[in-house]
């Protein structure tokens, strides 16, 4: 009887043993004495103990960041670049058997195409087309993970290292551009003053009277100083009235 008991609680152990719980973002690679049998979906499953063994895969979008990389750009400016690449399993059984440690494979796919890409453009493609040269490394990664069942959402340049002596000329050239545009801005704010005061002294020449109006708004200002005193050299007579045209009356 005690022997049953054990026997009992043993196989109870074996059957416990091989539960095995796959989550909704995984997918199991189920083997049989290192057989590929299939891929287990999410659920609760049992596999047979010893004899049948998992590899979990993860589905989600997984990111991992490229490590610095020296990089000697077209025009011989030496920079450091790093970057971010974001994939996704598509086929969980490709990417276990077809290549190992997918994640480092992809790493060192990634690393030799920044160096490729950015070693044959100058550094300025580079600054102002982030977005264009993370498209191109992509494209060349993806050529080879499509084959393990991977496919490359997206790469990103994330930081670019310039050696010291190109930062500051850099911070010149841009203080020499911002110089020049507010010149620029200066010189077209002073051309359109000039041509209001243009059309003010057209209109003041069209109409003598306005000249009397000019004076009187320029004594009112000064008048606002108490302590001010106003002497005019000339008579108000002297300055230039449109003349009235009078009609006689015959009586």
């Amino acid at each position: 009887m005690n022997q049953l008991i054990i026997l009992g609680v043993i196989t109870g152990l074996i059957l416990l043993s091989g539960i095995r719980i796959v989550f909704e973002y995984k997918r199991a690679i189920k083997f049989r004495f290192g057989k590929f049998i299939k891929t287990l979906q999410p659920g609760f499953r049992w596999i047979i103990p010893v004899i049948e063994t998992i590899q979990i895969v993860d589905i989600r979008v997984i990111t991992f960041n490229i490590d610095s990389q020296e990089v000697m750009t077209e025009d011989n400016v030496p920079c450091s670049i790093d970057g971010v690449v974001f994939f996704k399993i598509n086929n969980p059984e490709k990417a276990v058997l077809e290549v190992e440690e997918y994640k480092f494979a992809i790493t060192q796919l990634a690393q030799a195409a920044l160096r490729d890409v950015c070693g044959k453009v100058e550094l300025d493609t580079i600054l102002s087309k982030r977005e264009e040269m993370g498209k191109n490394i992509k494209e060349i990664v993806e050529q080879e993970t499509k084959e393990w069942g991977i496919n490359i959402n997206d790469v990103k340049i994330k930081d670019i290292q310039l050696p010291e002596n190109m930062r500051r000329m850099m911070a010149n050239q841009a203080e020499a551009e911002r110089s020049r545009r507010a010149q620029i801005i200066l010189a077209l704010a002073e051309e359109q003053a000039a041509g209001k005061l243009l059309e003010a002294g057209k209109l003041i020449d069209q109409s003598p009277s306005a000249i009397k109006l000019r004076l009187y708004q320029t004594l009112s200002n000064i008048a606002s100083e108490k302590n001010s005193t106003i002497i005019f050299p000339f008579p108000e007579e002297v300055l230039p009235v449109k003349k009235r045209k009078s009609k006689i009356v015959k009586s």
